[in-house]
């Protein structure tokens, strides 16, 4: 059984990057296939966020605007964003910084588990569309992810930005929208605007959807499957607890709606099929993907008639 309809059309439901909160950069010229440490950031620098991030809930990347990126060698002042995206307090903060060291001495734990301590100033503007377009890292991302930034970026209205990795490869191109912290797969010009859209009404858009980053994967396909089985498209609507491991490839997870209704979900880790590549020109691999076996409503959870939903 599956409860896929919308966000399984490309297979990439339950795929995003885990990340409840994101740190981004902005580093305007090459980016190497390790961009922290491959890019005109200090390559110290970058070491020092890569270790003092890991396992703290945040992920660091590295931003630039569309269009071309000259090796001018020139200093510069880096915007820096910081995204937390659980649905109870999504937050965007930002500052201008002169040297990006400075963003080593945070409190990287807590801004993980999403308090900022009034770290720079809060973000007022559209929603940040972030697409993939690291052409060292993924050749796919450049050639297909570069041609939907700048679409976006000319469209108007749009805060767009090129991001170094957001996963997930064979799914290019790929955008991340923040504050809500939902990934796309396969996204074309039309479907991404039409995300950003709905994004800036605080909605979801299903279909291509990987996933929210603010939850591990059994949970991002736990979210998927009760907003496609309920229509459910409020971005702050569902929360989800953490997973219950039942054995090493299944889990429940419980889901539970703003209104009072909850659900148990079942999640099963599985292989994709048939063989397909895990990036842009590898070999055929089968990666792992996340299948909802069921969807249980919790007794003595709230009923609430259609009208009041």
């Amino acid at each position: 059984m599956t409860y896929f309809g919308k966000a399984a059309a490309v297979l990439a439901a339950a795929t995003a990057a885990v990340a409840p909160t994101w740190l981004l950069i902005e580093q305007p010229g090459p980016w190497g296939a390790k961009a922290l440490r491959a890019s005109h950031l200090n390559a110290a620098v970058g070491r020092d966020l890569e270790r003092l991030t890991d396992g703290s809930g945040v992920r660091p990347a590295l931003i630039r605007r569309p269009g071309r990126h000259a090796d001018l060698h020139r200093p510069t002042r880096h915007r820096v964003l910081l995204a937390h995206t659980a649905p109870h307090d999504p937050w965007i903060r930002t500052a201008w910084l002169d040297d990006p060291a400075e963003l080593t001495a945070l409190d990287f734990a807590a801004l993980g588990a999403g308090t900022h301590d009034g770290w720079g100033t809060p973000y007022v503007g559209p929603p940040l569309a972030l697409v993939c377009t690291n052409g060292r890292r993924d050749r796919c991302c450049a050639v297909q992810g570069r041609p939907l930034a700048d679409e976006l970026a000319r469209s108007g209205g749009n805060d767009v930005w090129e991001v170094t990795h957001l996963g997930g490869h064979r799914f290019a191109p790929t955008m991340l929208v923040l504050p809500h912290g939902y990934a796309y797969g396969r996204v074309d010009g039309h479907h991404a605007k039409d995300v950003l859209t709905a994004v800036a009404a605080g909605r979801v858009v299903l279909t291509g959807c990987r996933g929210r980053s603010a939850w591990e994967r059994p949970g991002q396909a736990a979210d998927l499957a009760v907003r496609d089985l309920t229509g459910e498209e409020r971005a702050d609507a569902l929360s989800v607890g953490p997973a219950e491991p039942l054995t090493p490839d299944t889990w429940s997870v419980p889901v539970r709606h703003r209104d009072g209704r909850a659900w148990r979900v079942a999640v099963t880790r599985t292989v994709s099929e048939p063989p397909r590549p895990e990036s842009c020109g590898a070999a055929l691999g089968t990666p792992a993907r996340m299948e909802v076996t069921g969807v249980e409503p919790v007794a003595g959870a709230a009923e609430v008639p259609p009208r009041a939903r």
